[in-house]
């Protein structure tokens, strides 16, 4: 039996649990549309954490500061997925803060890269 602060990780024969049992079983995460760069912070007046699985406290400790999906997903030692929905569970609850990356380029970008250029040309 593992002790408290245990990784639950061995080198050798990969994760101990595996990535369904940590999301539940669950394939689809909340109704967020996360990206992998898409930004996650704690905000200063998050609720209490609610969540005993220990992924959830990681998850917490780690988004003190601003950081994407990908990286929270490489801290943990987490597949990509698993990760997009565990972030989006605290979000749903209230105890993260998310940004999605600005979306590609379209055809409506290209005006505004014009306006840009005419102002500039204006000074």
């Amino acid at each position: 039996m593992a002790r408290p602060g245990d990784h639950w990780f061995d080198d050798a024969a990969g994760p101990l649990v595996r990535p369904y049992a940590r999301t539940g079983g669950r394939t689809m995460g909340a109704a967020h549309d996360l990206d992998m760069l898409t930004a996650v912070v704690v905000p200063n007046a998050a609720p209490p954490l609610r969540r005993v699985e220990p992924e959830y406290g990681d998850i917490v400790r780690l988004c003190r500061l601003p950081l994407s999906v990908a990286e929270v997903s490489a801290a943990l030692r987490l597949p990509l997925a698993v990760t997009k929905i565990l972030v989006g569970d605290l979000i749903s609850d209230g105890i993260l803060n998310f940004r999605s990356p600005v979306s590609d380029a379209g055809p409506g970008d290209l005006n505004i890269l014009r306006a840009v250029l005419d102002g500039i040309r204006k000074l």
